[in-house]
């Protein structure tokens, strides 16, 4: 289990998408951290999960996510907030397009809204949450949301999975438009992308048959690989995706 050792003592976290494979491992890992003061697991469903603070968040209805925001933050800044939230299949059993022929507005707007807008409304209300501590004292915070290696447009190779690609592309650029101001506000903050890996949940099941031996993670795994590389960032290094392992993806 991880123990994040750069943050405060008694640091308190928010996981948006906690209904998700990885969204409620990295709720329980953070749970079970002893030097956590108090987690906050916000979903669709306001799943609960044992050590936690259930909310209800629907990215349909803006003012939900300013809700839980608030609540999560009422007692106290937050110093991690971690947006786990994303989509690939929708629930009418669209995905990933082959061809440019594929592209459907309906089921590209949707992946938007879920992986990009999503994402950028949780840091327009939580970013400003964020904990800054003294100017004697300053206190870390992380802003994180998932990002994919597919939304590397240098590393794009293959083609195909347009509205995917481009959703976390630009979630990617958000995340470092947000980096810059955060710099200004709270200069030891970071806001970081993170590629958790294929793990084995409901998102990647259709998409496993050709991930080689050894690259299909468990979420508990990839949940303590993602907190491990959000203890080691820094500030200088915000703006930035990194993987799994805590390499940086070339945008």
């Amino acid at each position: 289990m991880a123990q994040l050792t750069t943050f405060p003592d008694g640091y308190r976290a928010l996981i948006v998408g906690a209904s998700g494979g990885v969204g409620r491992a990295l709720t329980q890992q953070l749970a079970a951290d002893p030097r956590c003061g108090s987690v906050y697991a916000a979903s669709r469903s306001g799943v609960a999960i044992e050590g936690a603070q259930s909310l209800s968040l629907d990215f349909s209805a803006p003012q939900t996510v300013e809700d839980a925001v608030a609540t999560a933050s009422h007692d106290g800044p937050l110093h991690l907030v971690i947006v786990a939230a994303g989509v690939l299949v929708d629930e009418a059993g669209r995905g990933p397009e082959k061809s440019w022929r594929q592209i459907d507005p309906d089921y590209m707007a949707e992946v938007f809204k879920i992986n990009t807008i999503g994402p950028a409304l949780v840091a327009r209300h939580a970013l400003d949450a964020m904990a800054k501590g003294r100017k004697d004292a300053p206190e870390k915070a992380v802003f994180a949301a998932l990002s994919a290696r597919v939304g590397s447009i240098s590393d794009n190779r293959l083609g195909g999975w347009h509205s995917y690609r481009a959703s976390k592309a630009a979630l990617n650029q958000i995340l470092k438009t947000c980096a810059i101001e955060l710099a200004r506000k709270r200069p030891h903050a970071a806001c970081i992308g993170l590629h958790p890996g294929t793990v084995d949940t409901r998102l990647s099941e259709p998409f496993q048959g050709n991930v080689p031996d050894g690259k299909l993670f468990t979420p508990d795994y990839s949940a303590e690989q993602l907190l491990a590389v959000i203890d080691q960032v820094q500030s200088d290094q915000s703006g930035c995706v990194f993987d799994w392992a805590g390499e940086i993806i070339d945008p």
